[in-house]
Parts: structure tokens; sequence; C-alpha cells
């Protein structure tokens, strides 16, 4: 089972959906905790919905399951918050939520998780994917870049 991530900021539309379509993906699994932020550009839900299924013949599905709290977002972006705080309790809400148990699998594979940051290394779609990985095994992930 493959699983992609990408992040849509620092990225023009065609690179975006360029990049979709090139991965094979056949979803993009949407983990933002607010998906129609006006900051969001064309990646905002409504849009982003559109724009997969015309341009790239994807699905669009929404899991909020696999987001943070507000606190936890607030905590670490507003307040500059440390990024190893943020990555401890975000696992434990991903363990906390079982997500490994609640989330489809036929959603996630051959999907893409999406969030706002430009690359995987401090954002939490690298976090669900590996915690994923770790508890289903036979994952592999990919991150569009």
């Amino acid at each position: 089972m493959t699983l992609f991530t990408i992040g849509f900021t620092h990225k023009s539309a065609e690179q975006f959906f360029g990049k979709l379509r090139q991965s094979g993906a056949k979803r993009v699994v949407d983990v933002r905790l607010n998906n129609v932020s006006q900051l969001a550009g064309f990646a905002k839900k409504k849009d982003l919905e559109y724009f997969l299924k015309a341009l790239c013949g994807m699905e669009y599905v929404h899991v909020s399951e696999l987001a943070p709290t507000q606190d936890m977002l607030d905590a670490y972006k507003k307040q500059k918050g440390d990024w190893a705080v943020y990555e401890r309790q975000f696992l434990d809400l991903m363990r906390k939520r079982q997500v490994e148990k609640t989330v489809s699998r036929d959603v996630i594979a051959d999907g893409c998780l999406l969030c706002s940051e430009e690359k995987p290394h401090r954002c939490h779609r690298r976090l669900v994917a590996e915690y994923l990985k770790e508890q289903w095994g036979n994952l592999e992930i990919q991150h569009l870049v």
C-alpha cells in the first residue's frame, strides 16, 4: 500500500496538481483542521474538490481525525512552540483516537495526505503517515515536494 503526502504552500496550482497527477494517487485525504480558510487559495475544500476531479480525476475526502486539535496547533504555530513537544502531543492524540482502527485502510491506500506545510519534516502529515506505517506495516510513504 502506498501513501503519498503533499503540502500546498509555496506551490503554484500548476505545480501542485501536476505533482498529484504524476503521483498515481487516487484521492487526496485532507488532514487539515481548517480546510476552508481564505489563506488556502486554490486548496479551499470546495475549490479543491472541484479541481481534483476536473484536473486529476481524483477523489477528495476530509479526515478530521487525522488533524491536530486547535489548542495544539495554536500552541505550536501562534505561540512558537517546540516541535518535539508538538510531535509528542500529536502522536499521543493519534494513539488516543486509535486512528489505526477508526480510519479506513481503503481511504488511505493510494491516497495523498494533504496539509499546508511546504515540506513534511515539520508537518503532522508526516507523523500521520509514519504512525500508520508503524501500526499497519506494509505501507510505503512518498512525500511529494
